[in-house]
């Protein structure tokens, strides 16, 4: 699930980038603008992975400390 919400917020973060870079949303132009159904079930996939993101700051078995 960690893989699955990273690769989300990937997603989203390169898109929201682009957004920003050349008002070119990437997601809208390939399913058919913001507010199809298939886009704006991405824009929540995203979303929901980024809340799923706050989690991983505060779990202590995904910080992995090296010993030197």
């Amino acid at each position: 699930m960690d893989t699955l919400a990273l690769i989300l917020v990937i997603v989203g973060a390169l898109n929201w980038g682009m957004i920003g870079l050349f008002q070119f949303d990437l997601i809208a132009s390939i399913f058919g603008g913001m507010g199809s159904t298939i886009s704006r079930v991405l824009y929540t996939l995203v979303g929901l992975a980024g809340i799923w993101g706050i989690t991983l700051l505060f779990r202590r078995d995904g910080i992995r400390h090296d010993e030197h």
